[in-house]
Formats: C-alpha cells, structure tokens, sequence
C-alpha cells in the first residue's frame, strides 16, 4: 500500500507544479487578509482544510468580518461555487469506483484539480485511486501552505495589507481578459458584464452581486445553444 501510494505521489507531484505556484501565491494573499481582519492562523488552517474554495474563502473574510447571517452567507456560497455542480456530473464516470476516496476526491475538485483529473490518466503501472487521490491531496496541501505562510508572515511582519483583497478579483479579471481575446468565449463574458452592471444599477452596489449571478446564471441557461457552438442546435 504504500508502494502504491509514493508511486502515485511521484505520478502526480510534477503534473502539480503549475497548479502549487499558484496556491502559494494566492494562499499567502488570503493567510495575509485573513490576518489583516484579525483572524490568526487556526482560523487560516480550519477554512483552508474544511472550506478549500480559493474564492469563496475570500469572499469568506468579508463575511466574517461584516458578521453576515447564515442565509446571506449560504447564497453567496451556493452562487460563487455553483459551477462545481457541472465539474462534479462531468467527473461521475471517472471517480464511479473511488471506494471510500470518493468523499474526497469530490470535496477537493477545485477548478485547477478538475482541470488536471479530467485530462490526464495515471502512467502505465500506478494505480488510478491512488494517482487521483495523490492529485488531489497535493493540490489541497498547497492550499493549506500557502495559507498558514501567509498568516504567520502577517503576524510577524506589520504589512500594509491594503489591496490585497484585491487578488481574487484581480485574478478573475485576467481570465475574463483572456476569454474576451477569443472569439467563441467572447459572448458568455459581455453577457456576464451586462448583466452585472444592469444589476449594479439596479440594486446598488452593496446588493447588486448575488441578483447579479443569479441572472448570469440563468441568463446562461436560457441562451446556452446560441452561446456553444458545441451545443446541438447552436450556432456554427
């Protein structure tokens, strides 16, 4: 078994690299935000091993920070990290005979695992369960690094942490920039705008996100076929 396991472990560290360069980096952005609102580093390991959501747990801070009710708290959760819903149907083949790794193989599908898992196959010789499951505690050990370096970096250096809560948001922008220069992502990114900034209109800007990504959801849906060329009966 634990042949198996350092086999799997070997399979798996180098596909992991890409994804530890960037936890790193954005765990010790939210280990120094975290700190910053005055919530030291049992909270930083508590959320990054039992939520491990990198946005949701930024979103998390203000939450925390802001003392949001529960209701508040489950929508926000429920509309940042609805996309998981997709990752885990499109998963259902790949992890159908996990054993008892399934529970965490499902908890640990960020976007970046989900990105690795469902493209590669484990080498010739290593064990499929062990491989995924090598990905996947990588991947959350990152994660879990990241955030406790940057929780005690915070408490041992005074930093002006203005901005970084920023990160996050600065990350999605990057990716939105990079659909917007292809030409068949273009359309689902002008339609998620528009529909954020009708709804910033609308409900202001402490209550326009969760409108927001509720229409951008169903927006979506309604308007998928026109949206995927790959989508049966779409444009072509």
């Amino acid at each position: 078994m634990r042949e198996k396991s350092l086999n799997a472990l070997k399979a798996a560290f180098p596909l992991t690299l890409p994804v530890m360069a960037g936890y790193l980096i954005l765990g010790i952005g939210f280990g120094l935000l975290l700190q910053s609102k005055g919530f030291g580093l049992p909270w930083a390991l508590l959320m990054s091993v039992g939520i491990y959501a990198g946005s949701m747990q930024f979103v998390a801070v203000d939450l925390l920070s802001s003392g949001a009710g529960l209701i508040s708290a489950a929508l926000m959760t429920l509309m940042v990290n609805a996309r998981h819903l997709f990752y885990g149907l499109a998963m259902l083949a790949k992890y159908r005979d996990m054993g008892k790794a399934k529970p965490y193989l499902v908890f640990s599908l960020t976007d970046e695992t989900f990105g690795l898992v469902s493209n590669i196959d484990p080498p010739e010789g290593v064990d499929r369960r062990s491989f995924y499951c090598a990905v996947s505690a990588l991947n959350h050990s990152y994660w879990i690094l990241g955030s406790a370096v940057g929780s005690l970096f915070g408490t041992m250096v005074p930093l002006n942490t203005r901005g970084v809560d920023f990160s996050m948001t600065a990350l999605f922008l990057v990716i939105v920039t990079g659909n917007m220069r292809k030409k068949e992502s273009r359309s689902p990114s002008v339609l998620g705008i528009v529909c954020s900034v009708l709804c910033l209109a609308v409900f202001g800007p402490d209550r326009f996100l969760i409108p927001a990504m509720v229409l951008i959801l169903s927006a979506l849906f309604l308007f998928r076929k026109r949206l995927d060329p790959n989508e049966k009966g779409g444009a072509k």
